[in-house]
């Protein structure tokens, strides 16, 4: 038997003016701005006012946006952006470096040797499959097979090995490597043959995972060396690059973006100063000839003129919301960062990490009035340059942890006092987690062992065993 309900829900729809706002502040700095471009692009009722003054009896100027007022007929057609003025320096941000690419400098050096067309295209396939460290994680088998379908090239294993050669034989030394073993022979093998040097070639050719997991004695014992001499043959090693690659920005691959803070934050006469840097928006008019249109349609009946006086209305419209979004994404970047700022106060005027208080989204939420998913978008991707240093806003956050007088202390500070136990440890005899609670402890800092091991792992320090030196 079929039933039929009323069931009545309340939804709540966002404005235009909402939604583009929320887009808004999701962005950095130097995406707003690209973005305010695109919206000039987009929308032809606007222009940037780029117009020189003009004489009294020349034709009017373009109509500014900031005297655009609704009508229930047919709007009118000023609007301006009275947030930024056009007359503001404009910074000039350098914004990508680009570099030789890895794998050009590769294809050049492939270039000077005499290889058949058919060589030339099975080694360049192979520089063309390098990660961007350098290496080849790729089997040769798939490579065969790649070269015979995606590239019309029929080869075998032998030969991809042969041009393989070739290519690690190429400036960085190193490049081409199938793992880090490989990677560090390769480099070491056209080093001068001095007694340390022949033995960072034993130890990597023959006792390579001992020497990864530092096992010390084993490798003395099995090479019958003196300690001096294993901690001279691994001086040479540790001084190889285990990632040729990086020697060489790749100008497609990995461009380096500047990061152009949003905020500055100055310490001034004992007092803190939080201001935001203008950037290049322009001030935005009316294109003139959009403007006439809804001149001529406003004592108009034909339909056509209504229909393009619609249009016009419509771009305006969108223009007024994008315009108002900036200056509410303006008010809430402000406010959130004044309230970060208030919040972290005396961490800000020195920088010392032990002063920063526990801190979480809810927390400058409730001091704004802003919902926390507004708070996530203002820190996402945003920067602060401060009289000690520029920081992602993600950075003063953390969660707290009782110490042993009950007062909360951040996990920044807990962080930074054992990155001091470990730096501070006999390399001899590293302390094991256990010890660093003991240690931790001392310090007045109430922690388990598996929050030790928690915070080693997030600040990449690795276990005792793998700390152990020489």
């Amino acid at each position: 038997m079929l039933k039929q309900s009323l069931e009545l829900k309340q939804t709540q729809k966002l404005s235009p003016l909402q939604i583009q706002t929320i887009k808004l502040i999701e962005l950095p700095q130097q995406e707003l701005e690209q973005r305010i471009r695109k919206e000039l692009e987009e929308n032809p009722v606007l222009d940037e006012d780029v117009q020189p003054e003009k004489e009294e009896d020349e034709a009017p100027r373009e109509v500014s946006l900031s005297e655009y007022k609704e009508d229930d007929s047919i709007p009118s057609y000023r609007l301006r952006s009275d947030n930024f003025n056009t007359k503001d320096e404009r910074p000039q941000y350098s914004t990508f470096s680009v570099k030789e690419s890895f794998t050009q400098s590769l294809q050049e050096q492939l270039g000077y040797r005499s290889l058949t067309e058919h060589q030339y295209a099975v080694a360049s396939f192979i520089i063309g499959s390098l990660d961007d460290d350098g290496y080849l994680r790729r089997s040769i088998d798939s490579i065969v097979d790649d070269l015979s379908f995606r590239a019309n090239v029929e080869t075998d294993e032998q030969e991809v090995l042969d041009m393989l050669k070739i290519v690690q034989e190429f400036e960085p030394a190193g490049v081409g490597a199938r793992d880090l073993r490989e990677c560090l022979l390769l480099q070491i093998r056209f080093m001068k043959k001095t007694p340390e040097v022949v033995n960072a070639t034993k130890i990597l050719t023959n006792h390579f995972n001992e020497f990864t997991n530092k096992h010390f004695q084993k490798i003395i014992n099995r090479m019958g060396i003196s300690e001096a001499e294993l901690k001279a043959a691994m001086a040479k090693i540790l001084k190889l690059n285990p990632s040729p690659g990086g020697q060489i920005d790749d100008s497609y691959n990995d461009q380096a973006q500047q990061i152009v803070p949003d905020f500055v934050l100055e310490y001034m006469d004992g007092e803190l100063k939080l201001s935001m840097p203008r950037f290049s928006i322009p001030e935005l008019r009316v294109n003139r000839k959009y403007a006439d249109i809804l001149l001529e349609a406003a004592n108009s009946s034909e339909r056509e003129k209504k229909e393009a006086a619609a249009f016009v209305k419509k771009k305006l419209d969108s223009a007024k919301w994008f315009v108002e979004a900036i200056k509410q994404r303006h008010n809430t970047l402000s406010s959130t960062m004044q309230a970060i700022v208030d919040y972290q106060h005396e961490y800000f005027i020195d920088g010392d990490e032990t002063n920063l208080k526990p801190m979480v989204l809810k927390d400058i939420a409730e001091k704004t009035g802003f919902d926390i998913s507004t708070i996530s978008r203002v820190v996402n991707s945003k920067y602060i340059e401060t009289h000690f240093g520029i920081y992602s806003l993600k950075y003063f956050f953390s969660e707290g942890l009782e110490n042993q007088d009950g007062e909360e202390v951040s996990t920044r500070e807990l962080k930074k006092a054992l990155q001091e136990c470990v730096d501070s440890e006999n390399k001899r005899k590293p302390l094991t987690d256990d010890e660093l609670v003991d240690r931790m402890t001392a310090k007045g800092y109430k922690v388990a062992r598996r929050t030790i091991a928690k915070y080693r792992d997030q600040l990449g320090i690795p276990k005792a065993r793998l700390r152990k030196e020489l």
